[in-house]
């Protein structure tokens, strides 16, 4: 059993009163707003990249499946890195490679080049929202690091925010081309900044890497995350004989690494993190928040259009306001938490959220534009109340050599969590519209426009109520939080 002892005023608090980390933090805001920003910037042009290269969408589909993958499976050996490499090293490596595969793809003469360029943009994303926590865990004091960790919650819930509104504006007017090309300069110049200012802040323990340990998390973390996100395409199930072998090898390979783990003495991701009460609670908060956004970013859309006659246009602005609001809510609440602690924020944001989400089952066709927005916009609040106390308060009480394994973890768990809340929602409306049509007597070819949409209806409510009982626990959760201070010491 491991031992602590917490305390303060230890030599690296003190080196943390000596860093300025406004430079360092700005560096690093930059690099990880347009890696964020590109993850999403790119739904809207594909199907005037299928058009551009002649090929289909389940190939086009790629671009942004393998993006979620390399993403999926490099940031769980992000910890290896962060004590393999300098921070500036990470960094520069990061945004070169980001910049290399943005001008890669912005002039790609054809679909397997974009492809590749889409890759390696992918591989600087994953070692730069890790690095970007990490750091701030390491030069912010415990007492100032929820206003630090707000502004990540901007720059996370902003740039997925405009990405679509920017790419629809810039596909109907020009070429998808200037998604990437409009990119480059700020990550270019992002990398230029940090090359000039950025000082190594983490210590560098050089561990080795154990390679059936690097095999067993790609394996696990790509199968699983694969798994759901084909599953929640709907060309296909968890039935179907692929998705299923690939989710048994991926849960197969994560029971082997973790096993693993236990016994080396250098692990490649600590897992012993979980034996901090506060970090495990956090981050189950953290995965039960992002499954419920899911049900509320990828089914509303759908039934917008399909059952309340929304325009995609409509559909598409609906959704920005709460976006936009989150991002300007998160920077406040970290201020919040620095004063107050998680409780005052994390209660009554998951009670907000459990509320908000049950009245969508409400939300039926004929219901105004307005209300829809309103909801939504109480919804992003609600997520914003919670998702950055949650994750800070849970990282505050680890110890400080087990950050990168930490946020690596809580990265990749959030990746992996909005992979399985997109299949899980998705299959949980398709079911319901089945159901319901089956008690009709009907299928969905013979069925009439108005069944169509009382399926769409019913299957969405369905979709709703799950979200509605992961809020719930949510709540549970949020009574068990207490405020953490740092363990300064651990001794296995």
């Amino acid at each position: 059993m491991a031992s602590v002892t917490e305390g303060s005023g230890t030599a690296n608090e003190s080196n943390k009163q000596a860093i300025n980390p406004i430079p360092i933090i700005a560096v690093l805001l930059s690099g990880a707003f347009v890696a964020i920003l590109s993850e999403t910037i790119l739904n809207v042009a594909l199907n005037a990249i299928m058009a551009d290269f002649g090929i289909q969408s389940s190939t086009a589909q790629w671009l942004v499946t393998g993006y979620m993958l390399v993403i999926g499976t490099l940031i769980p050996i992000s910890a290896y890195f962060m004590q393999q490499f300098t921070t500036r090293q990470l960094f520069i490596t990061a945004m070169t490679l980001f910049s290399a595969g943005t001008l890669i793809a912005g002039l790609s003469p054809f679909f397997p080049l974009l492809l590749i360029g889409r890759l390696t943009q992918a591989v600087g994303t994953a070692i730069m929202i890790p690095l970007l926590i990490n750091i701030i865990l390491a030069v912010i004091p415990i007492e100032k690091r929820g206003a630090s960790m707000g502004m990540v919650g901007l720059v996370i819930m902003f740039a997925p925010a405009i990405g679509p509104t920017v790419s629809g504006v810039i596909v109907e007017n020009l070429s998808w081309r200037w998604l990437f090309f409009i990119i480059l300069p700020i990550a270019l110049g992002s990398l230029l900044f940090g090359m000039k200012v950025l000082t190594n802040i983490a210590e560098v323990s050089k561990p080795k890497l154990d390679i059936l340990s690097f095999l067993l998390s790609t394996l696990g973390f790509g199968g699983v995350v694969y798994g759901f996100s084909a599953a929640g395409k709907g060309d296909a199930s968890f039935a179907d004989p692929a998705v299923f072998t690939f989710l048994i090898v991926g849960f197969v390979s994560l029971g082997i690494f973790v096993l693993r783990q236990l016994k080396l003495e250098s692990p490649l991701l600590d897992v012993r993190v979980f034996r901090y009460p506060m970090f495990t609670i956090g981050l189950l908060m953290v995965m039960m928040v992002m499954m419920t956004m899911f049900a509320m970013m990828l089914v509303m859309p759908i039934y917008m259009q399909g059952a309340l006659a929304f325009t995609p246009i409509i559909a598409g602005l609906v959704m920005l306001p709460g976006g936009l609001l989150n991002g300007a809510m998160s920077p406040i609440m970290g201020r919040l938490f620095d004063k107050f602690g998680p409780r005052p924020l994390l209660i009554p944001g998951t009670i907000i959220l459990a509320t908000i989400v049950f009245t969508y089952r409400f939300t039926v066709p004929g219901v105004p534009v307005w209300i829809v927005i309103v909801q939504q916009a109480i919804l992003m609040v609600a997520v914003a109340m919670i998702m950055m106390p949650a994750q800070t308060n849970g990282l505050n009480q680890i110890p400080e050599k087990l950050y990168p394994h930490g946020t690596a973890i809580m990265n990749t768990l959030m990746q992996v969590s909005g992979a399985i809340g997109a299949a899980l929602f998705i299959s949980v409306m398709e079911t319901g519209q089945q159901s319901y049509l089956n008690d009709q007597g009907t299928t969905p070819a013979e069925a009439t426009e108005g069944q169509v949409v009382e399926a769409l209806t019913y299957g969405s409510q369905q979709s709703f109520s799950t979200g509605f009982y992961l809020a719930i626990l949510t709540v549970i959760l949020a009574l068990l939080v207490k405020r953490t201070a740092q363990t300064k010491k651990t001794n296995a």
